[in-house]
């Protein structure tokens, strides 16, 4: 059972995973759509800009982290981001090229919400963990 202190970090994580969504989102169809790349590498520049976007404000209105290894922390975020990643592009690939055939975009928005449990679970457990906590 989620606490009432872990449920407004869900709602906080989730409202700016909305916003990085659209981020990832504009970059990754720019990036598909208008300059013609490789739906992977669109989606992976879309994800990589989104997760850093979604570091800075998480840290700051979320996680409320004064950690001052913000780098190690940082680090630790990525590495969870690239973790999502790697599930990101596994769903959509399966979606699209292997089991349903899927509409890109609809799997895309299938791999956000599934990554989006995984990044904040990680998250809010173990990168952003206080002492004492959890």
């Amino acid at each position: 059972m989620l606490t009432q202190e872990t449920l407004n970090k869900l709602i906080k994580f989730g409202l700016i995973g909305f916003g990085g969504m659209l981020i990832d989102y504009s970059i990754t169809a720019f990036l598909k759509e208008i300059l013609e790349l490789n739906k992977y590498i669109a989606n992976t520049s879309g994800f990589i800009c989104a997760a850093s976007s979604n570091y800075i404000l998480n840290r700051k209105f979320t996680f409320k982290s004064s950690n001052p290894k913000m780098l190690k922390e940082y680090s630790g975020f990525l590495t969870i981001a690239i973790a999502g990643l790697a599930l990101n592009n596994t769903i959509i690939w399966l979606l699209v090229d292997k089991v349903m055939e899927l509409n890109f975009y609809l799997a895309k928005f299938i791999a956000i919400t599934t990554v989006f449990v995984w990044n904040f679970f990680m998250n809010n457990y173990f990168n952003f963990k206080q002492r004492g906590e959890h």
